[in-house]
């Protein structure tokens, strides 16, 4: 752990709502050191050449293809970065996993589906949650590409529901193996996986169980024929049935009963590699859209130098600036957190678990906030190729069905959506975040009389920064004031929870831009910056709106008379921006700095 880790006063999961947060305390890519710069330039290269030049064999069903890249995969070492060097890993922290994942997803939504299943819910749950034993005999092969992992949880009565599975594990006599019956759907890289983790019920037990189980035809194990899909047509996704398929007892994963708890960890490390998973993808869309816009001559003009293109060009960018934004700043201090641990005496697997745990709120927002934006992000791109992006033949189409799939995987985006809301609160109830002192403070400032004075806006970004510090009281308004008056009911409340989870997200996400815009310009100088500047404020000017909608949504759907009032009027005060930025001005001023640098390169 780094002297400037034990300096840094690291703040603990959702606290980003509570306190504030310095500049120079978040991490961005421009902080990349030179292992990782090359680790990124390598996953690139791989992309390049393996996969994005043959972007239509993965159209074709040719899942024969994918295999055969993640061999190559995993030849390379990519499939390696996150396990440890014990199991023949590279042992990389949190950011370098990350990194892979990220730069490895863009070309086609197959290739990334297949990599993420493998590296994440494949292979994770034993190397966090196996036995010694079983991570010796398992992960090496798993982390070098010899064997391939999938993951046995949805069924056809089970979806969101994760613990409401009927797969059976019944002890056999002699107590030697369990025999596992059932059937499991949606599983990704079943076609060609050596070994599944499959949750199955042992007896009435209340929690579902863990184990691993190795794909042998032999033992009862049959697959349904590949599903059609609307996108990711080459990533094999097959039922799985069990039929008395037998399983040594000392390959049950961690403790019976514990497998609910493995696969909500599996999910939340899924959630934030899913976000970073949609960036690259983000910035190749792009880059294709300019170099076209670029070509593409209308009336005499290229029709990058329309409004209407540019203001498009300057959304794509800005989403994957925003989005890489929040994804390293959460993923350095999941790293942080977990040398902590290790530093306390906490052991590799403990120290993850709980590393990631800790931030499973921002996991669950930045799930939702990126995949939604690579979805607009190649809505966009087809809109540029106006009916050339309709086409088979151009990128463009089957990148808007590949996007598709990530508000569903991980659990939907209604699903994480009130999962963040619901575990903030959770934690502010177990004292881990202090809500209660701050909302009750800005229910007593809306109760006093608001200041007529004049702020000193001088420094930048000193009014972005008082907005966003406004937002976050209208998160802590509407929020404080339900669970005041619905209580431990406010479950039931699904739509108040999906627009404070909104909010929420709007600010996590907006507070991450401007703090990475304010610390590059500090460093590089602000002349440097002016695109990612104009980025920033950009997004926070479309987040201050959804505020505004979303927060007025809550309000009048639970508060009535002088209270939806008062609470209206907070609304407008917490929202209201001194000095609107022109917004036309600052999509311009991005779309020209793309459309010179032929493509996005903030990154």
């Amino acid at each position: 752990m780094s002297s400037e880790t034990k300096q840094k006063d690291i703040l603990r999961g959702g606290q980003f709502l509570v306190k504030e947060t310095a500049c120079e305390d978040i991490f961005t890519l421009e902080d990349l050191d030179e292992e990782q710069k090359m680790m990124r330039e390598s996953a690139v290269e791989f992309v390049d050449r393996e996969l994005w030049a043959h972007w239509e064999r993965f159209e074709q069903k040719d899942y024969a293809f994918t295999e055969q890249c993640m061999k190559k995969a995993g030849e390379l070492g990519f499939l390696s970065i996150a396990v440890p060097e014990a199991y023949g890993g590279m042992g990389m922290g949190f950011v370098s996993t990350m990194l892979v994942c990220d730069y490895i997803s863009g070309a086609t939504g197959s290739f990334s589906t297949a990599f993420g299943a493998h590296t994440g819910i494949g292979t994770l749950p034993i190397t966090l949650y196996g036995t010694e034993e079983q991570k010796q005999k398992y992960v090496p092969k798993l982390a070098s590409g010899e064997w391939f992992g999938a993951y046995c949880l949805t069924e056809p009565g089970a979806g969101s529901d994760a613990n409401s599975g009927k797969t059976r594990a019944v002890l056999s006599e002699d107590g030697k193996y369990y025999r596992i019956t059932g059937q499991k759907m949606w599983i990704s890289n079943a076609g060609f996986c050596n070994l599944f983790i499959v949750f199955a019920r042992i007896e009435d037990d209340k929690y579902i169980t863990g184990f691993i189980v190795e794909n042998d035809p032999e033992n009862g194990i049959t697959l349904g024929d590949e599903e059609k899909k609307l996108g990711i047509h080459s990533s094999s996704t097959r039922q799985v049935f069990f039929n008395e398929t037998r399983v040594p007892v000392e390959n049950m994963l961690s403790e019976r009963g514990n497998g609910f708890k493995i696969a909500m960890n599996a999910l939340n490390v899924g959630r934030i590699k899913l976000a970073a998973a949609c960036l690259e993808a983000q910035r190749r869309v792009t880059d294709e859209a300019v170099r076209y816009a670029k070509e593409r001559v209308q009336f005499g003009t290229p029709i990058i130098d329309f409004g209407a293109i540019k203001a498009k060009i300057a959304t794509m960018a800005t989403n994957a600036y925003v989005g890489e934004s929040a994804s390293y700043r959460a993923a350095k201090n999941i790293e942080d957190r977990i040398a902590l641990r290790v530093a306390a005496g906490n052991s590799h697997q403990e120290a993850e678990l709980k590393g990631v745990e800790e931030y499973a709120i921002e996991c669950s927002l930045l799930k939702v906030a990126v995949s939604e934006d690579v979805q607009q992000t190649t809505d966009e791109g087809i809109q540029v190729f106006g009916g050339m992006g309709f086409s088979a033949d151009t990128p463009m189409e089957s990148a808007w069905r590949d996007a598709r799939i990530a508000r569903i995987y991980e659990g939907t985006n209604e699903i994480n959506r009130m999962l963040s809301v619901g575990m903030l609160i959770k934690k502010a109830m177990k004292g881990h975040v202090d809500l209660l002192g701050p909302a009750t403070a800005v229910g007593e400032e809306l109760m006093g009389i608001p200041s007529f004075d004049t702020p000193d806006f001088s420094e930048l970004f000193a009014e972005e920064k008082d907005l966003i510090a406004r937002l976050k009281k209208v998160f802590l308004m509407v929020a404080g004031r339900a669970v005041q008056k619905f209580g431990p009911d406010l479950e039931e409340h699904q739509q108040l929870l999906l627009s404070a989870s909104d909010i929420l997200i709007e600010v996590y996400m907006a507070e991450s831009a401007v703090l990475r815009a304010e610390k590059n310009a500090k460093r590089f100088g602000e002349a440097s910056q002016e695109a990612q500047i104009a980025m920033a404020r950009l997004y926070l000017y479309e987040a201050a709106d959804i505020v505004i909608k979303k927060g007025k949504e809550a309000i009048v759907s639970f508060a009535e008379g002088d209270e939806q009032r008062m609470m209206l009027m907070g609304l407008k005060r917490f929202t209201k921006y001194q000095n609107p930025p022109n917004v036309a001005a600052l999509r311009e001023l991005i779309a020209d700095r793309v459309a010179e640098d032929n493509g996005y390169t903030f990154d």
